[in-house]
This record gives C-alpha cells, structure tokens and sequence, in this order.
C-alpha cells in the first residue's frame, strides 16, 4: 500500500484513538491496551497527536469506517442514474447526427422534441379502460373517452380535471376536435355520434345510421380556399347563435362551419362501412362500403383535408379523396393481422395561422413538408409499424420492435419519427431517416397503452390506457 507521510501518520493515529477507546481502562494486561502500546512505542509521533479526535466522541476510524458504505449506496444511485439518463439521451446528436435532421426539419443539435420518461402527469378518474385520447388544437386541454361511457376533459399543462361529458350509454370509442376545437365529436358502441359544444360542454346533436360500433370519428378540415368561400359567405349573412340553432325547426346543429373550420364528420363502423356527415344538418351524405370487415380506424390528411385513409379486421388501408367524388385513392396491402391504427402526419390544419405561414416558407422547406404530408403510418396486431407513400402506394419502412399488438400510431410534427404505443406496455419513437427504433419508454403504462395523442405544437403527447389512467409526457 502506498501512502503519503501524513496518511500513514493519520491512518496510525486513527488506529491507537480505536485500540484506546476499545481497552478496558487500569486493565495492563488487556489485549487492545497492550496493542495500543505497541503501535504507540512504534510511531510515538503520530500517536501521541490529537489529529485523531473526534466530536462527540466517537473514534475517528470508526466513522470514515461506517462512512464507506454510505458512499457506496450513493455511487450506485449516482450509477442507476447515469446509465437511465443515457438510455433517455443516447441517440442525441451534437452535430446533425442521425435522427437530429429529421426532427429539425434540418439541422442537427436541436431539440427533437420526442417524448421522454418520465411521465409529467398521471390523470386518474375513469373507472373503465381508457379506449380514446386527443388533445385540443390551440389550449392545453386534453380529451378521453372509457369503457365508463364518459368522457373526460382535462388540463395536460397542469394535470387538473375540468369536466366530465355525459351522454353516451355505452364504451367511447373514439374523440375527434373540429379543426379549430370549437366542437367535439365523440363515437360509442351504443351506435350514436354525438356534436358537443366545447364553450358550454353541452351535446347540441346526435348522429345515428351506424348498425353496429362505432369505432372512430374524424372531422375533415376545410381547405383554405373553401374557409375563404365559407367566411365571406357568413359574413354577408345573418348571425344565428348556437341555442337558437339548436332549437330550431330545421334541425341544424347549430354550428358555424366557418368557425369550426370544418364542414365534415367521417366515421368507421363495425357495420364495414365508412359514412360521411354534414357537420351543419347532421345527415348521413356518403357512403362508403368497400371494407369486408370491421372498420376500425380513420386518419385524416389535416395538413389539407384532401385524403382519408381506412383500416381495420381486413388488413387493407384504403386511402380516399375526402371531397367531391370520395374516389378510391390507392389500397395499401402488407399487414398480415387486424389493423388497429393509421395515422397521417400530425399537423394544423388550414383554418391555423401556422398553416397560413406555410406559403411563406423557402423551396427547401415546402418540398420537405410536400414528402412528410405524403406519408402514411399504420400499426396492428402483427407487432408491426409501417410507414407508406401514399403517392407511390408503397411500403416505405417496417418496424418490429413491439413485443405484441401495435394499438396506436401519430406521425411527429416533423415528419422525422413515428410513434407508436401497444400492447407491451411500451412507447416507442422510430426515426425514419435511419430506419431505427430511436427511443423505447418501457413500462409507459402498467398495462396494455391503448391510445396515443400529440399537438402538432406545443410540447405534449398524452396516452391512455387499460390501467384506467391518462399519461401526459413532455418531450425533449
């Protein structure tokens, strides 16, 4: 052992302070006594100091002793930390790594904005499995519907309950904002669709023609030269509010279509079909039958309101025109089980001020936002998540990461990364750009995640789930 002359000195006085303290006094005969005399006879210097005393009188050794595992315990956690925190950040770029471009949108070094353990909220109320989740388009409000028959409102900033919407008889299936969050729309197994007012939470109409579940709803946003039309429009008229609306003779549903930026509902059914809605009278006006099984999921292109695409038991996404004709688009075909979900890139619609700002954005910049809106995500029930061209009809990348049913999917903002959460109790992020799963949240949920949401802005994505709670998750 090499030590210095002054640890060798501290380290003898430490030793002749704990033989002392451990002899019996006027014993000359006992062993520590006679110990303590030796080392004292050997090193006079160090042992006749009082370098080793202690407050309290506790001997020195015995503390730095006692001190050691303490410092241990510490260095483990400090260990678990470390390695936790480089699990969270390993694929962090600090000069336009893999990953880092695509979540930028270019350059590397820059927040990717995925989310990150752990979870900033746990939104505890529903006494059934959580089945739906979205989150409103401008506040920090997010939506849920259960197996309860309720659906709840809640604040993801603060993780505060607001409200409780009641209405439904049996499991929400499915919450869908309109294109500026003016209304919702929510889809249940007791075979309605009902239009909430969100400013006064109350349900202004109910939609039925389904026979059978109901499993999703979306609202189709109005493109920005059909808002333009449908302003001028409302603004040379009269002004109805929503009460009188309600209550008229001609069965409106009292909303403002240029205010909800949205003229149009689409649902999926167990029934095989896929029906379209006039959001303002509340009639079935399309049709769509070319599904031979249950329909379980509809995505919307909100960048445009131009496509839609359909999945469900027959493991066909079928894309549509969502105006005019509603013709057949293309039929994407890979997955070998039940399509749960499908999912275009999130982002504000047209009625959105960013949206307005997308002309004003250089060539580079337009032609990578024309490749994201062209993308297509899909997850099911063979543990697969895929992402399609919609333009080509092709299948542009598969990943298998999960370890069981794929339930839901969102395409990020960016278009860089596509996240997925099922039933391995897992979020995973998967960046295109290196085709790799770039981040897992194991154990997001104690049970199986059902469903995931994400704003096209603010830092949030929230996700539900069997365990009966709502997750908010920040992103980095």
């Amino acid at each position: 052992m090499v030590l210095t002359d002054r640890q060798r000195a501290d380290l003898h006085a430490g030793i002749h302070e704990y033989l002392l303290s451990q002899s019996k006094e006027g014993d000359e005969d006992d062993p520590f006594a006679i110990a303590a005399a030796a080392l004292a006879a050997a090193d006079p210097k160090s042992c006749s100091s009082d370098k080793a005393s202690s407050a309290g009188g506790v001997p020195i050794l015995e503390k730095k002793w006692t001190a050691v595992p303490r410092l241990q315990r510490k260095v483990l956690e400090l260990e678990r930390a470390a390695a936790q925190n480089a699990k969270i950040y390993a694929h962090r770029s600090g000069g336009g790594g893999d990953g880092g471009g695509a979540g930028a949108g270019g350059g590397g070094g820059t927040r990717r904005m995925i989310p990150r353990p752990p979870a900033a909220h746990t939104l505890q109320g529903h006494q059934g499995v959580v089945t739906c989740v979205t989150v409103h388009p401008v506040y920090t409000v997010a939506v849920s519907g259960s197996e309860d028959g309720t659906v709840k409102v809640w604040d993801h900033e603060s993780g505060e309950y607001v409200r409780t919407l009641k209405g439904h008889t049996n499991t929400v299936h499915s919450v869908a904002f309109t294109a500026t969050g003016s209304h919702l729309a929510t889809s249940s197994s007791d075979l309605s669709i009902k239009l909430w007012d969100f400013n006064t939470y109350l349900c202004i109409r109910t939609l039925r023609g389904h026979d059978h579940t109901i499993s999703c709803v979306r609202f189709i946003p109005l493109p920005q030269s059909a808002l333009s039309a449908q302003q001028g429009a409302s603004g040379s008229g009269s002004t109805t509010t929503a009460g009188e609306a309600t209550s008229s003779a001609s069965g409106s549903t009292g909303i403002d279509v240029s205010h909800a930026g949205s003229s149009t509902l689409v649902s999926a059914s167990r029934d095989e079909t896929v029906k379209f809605w006039d959001v303002e009278t509340g009639f079935c006006v399309h049709t769509l039958s070319d599904h031979r099984d249950w329909v379980r999921a509809v995505a919307v292109r909100e960048a445009d309101g131009e496509l839609i695409a359909t999945t469900g038991n027959d493991t066909v996404v079928i894309v549509y025109r969502a105006t005019g004709d509603r013709k057949k688009v293309c039929e994407l075909r890979g997955h070998e089980h039940v399509v749960e979900s499908v999912a275009f890139v999130t982002a504000p619609s047209p009625a959105s001020e960013a949206a307005k700002n997308r002309g004003k954005a250089s060539a580079s910049e337009q032609k990578r936002l024309e490749t994201v809106t062209d993308y297509l995500a899909s997850g099911g029930r063979d543990r697969s998540v895929r992402l399609w061209s919609v333009s080509s009809a092709s299948c542009l990348f598969k990943w298998t990461a999960h370890e069981n049913w794929v339930r839901s999917v969102v395409i990020h903002p960016s278009g860089g990364y596509v996240i997925s959460a099922g039933d391995d109790r897992s979020i995973r992020v998967f960046d295109i750009k290196s085709n790799r799963c770039l981040r897992t949240i194991d154990g997001a949920h104690p049970h199986f995640v059902t469903s995931i949401a994400m704003h096209h802005t603010l830092p949030i994505l929230v996700s539900g789930s069997v365990d009966q709670t709502v997750k908010c998750w920040q992103l980095d």
